[in-house]
């Protein structure tokens, strides 16, 4: 390929991409895509993963954003996606970026709302998921176990 063709920047779902990065690499840049997803994204489309994706076409990022709107619709299965079983929809998505922050964002400020466990330590901004605190997740000056002597 000529290097007339490429591009050092990617602009691919509102993310400018490294275009010297590989194809399975530079898709990992944007929130929400991660190495298999990137994989599979690539096999769909008969790129080689590991061509530098500056070379790509406008039409080829055109099918990248195509198969980000609705991955479903292209092969990829639900377990890939993102978001499975919607809270409020019900319906399986996948999210990139803004998407991504702004629901989760909403998902925290749920469960504070209603007050669940997960909720009320994320408001406190203890451990959520079952972790030890005696010796972690220490924020002020106290440290160790006071003994008396």
């Amino acid at each position: 390929m000529a290097d007339e063709e490429f591009k050092h920047l990617v602009r691919i779902s509102r993310k400018d991409v490294n275009g010297n990065k590989t194809f399975e690499y530079a898709l990992t840049d944007i929130k929400g895509i991660g190495l298999s997803l990137s994989r599979t994204i690539g096999l769909i489309l008969g790129f080689d993963l590991n061509e530098k994706i500056g070379y790509i076409s406008d039409e080829n990022v055109l099918k990248i954003e195509e198969i980000l709107e609705d991955p479903k619709k292209f092969g990829i299965p639900d377990w890939m996606l993102n978001r499975r079983n919607d809270y409020a929809t019900g319906e399986t998505i996948h999210l990139i970026e803004s998407d991504l922050d702004m629901m989760l964002r909403e998902d925290l400020n749920r469960m504070k709302k209603i007050r669940s466990y997960k909720g009320r330590r994320h408001e406190v901004g203890l451990p959520v998921r079952g972790q030890r605190t005696k010796a972690t997740f220490r924020h002020g000056s106290s440290v160790g176990v006071s003994r008396s002597r």
